[in-house]
């Protein structure tokens, strides 16, 4: 006989939690305003017009970082909720 219940919870692992994709939202959100001002530095000075691809790529990272976890937090609570 299968002794595992049918409705046993699905494990959840630590890098998932909430406290762990809010802590990684609000770092990714702080990296992505150190890009945007990297980008007003570096348009600003002559000498690093050809360095502003650096924040330009953190910008595009974090915000495709961002946008993967706040998709996987919808989904987490459109499970839970709906």
């Amino acid at each position: 006989m299968n002794s595992s219940p049918v409705f046993r919870k699905a494990f959840l692992p630590w890098y998932d939690t909430n406290t762990a994709c809010v802590a990684l939202l609000i770092l990714m959100f702080a990296i992505l305003g150190f890009g945007v001002e990297g980008v007003r530095v570096a348009s600003k000075i002559d000498q690093y017009n050809g360095y502003v691809w650096i924040p330009v790529l953190l910008i595009m990272l974090s915000s495709s970082v961002c946008v993967s976890v706040l998709f996987r937090m919808a989904r987490r609570y459109k499970d839970r909720f709906f």
